[in-house]
């Protein structure tokens, strides 16, 4: 079984875009304006990176998680 990449994905409140990132994958950065835009272009990216970089599993396969962060504040009704 490939071993499975952690991908960071983080709203960037002042970009107004998520941003993923990833240490399990040298070079990973991409962003996009929606969440499902995100997860759109991580099933392109997360195997190309890996096969660029010589450690694409024997499978071809390139397994991943997303953690998604996303922190608000708002305040409370007068």
């Amino acid at each position: 079984m490939p071993r499975e990449h952690i991908i960071r994905a983080e709203w960037d409140e002042q970009a107004c875009v998520w941003v993923a990132t990833s240490e399990d994958v040298p070079g990973h950065v991409t962003e996009s304006k929606t969440f499902e835009a995100l997860l759109k272009k991580l099933r392109s990216v997360v195997p190309e990176l890996p096969e660029l970089n010589g450690a694409m599993p024997k499978s071809g396969k390139a397994a991943y998680t997303v953690v998604v962060n996303r922190g608000e504040t708002t305040q409370a009704a007068e």
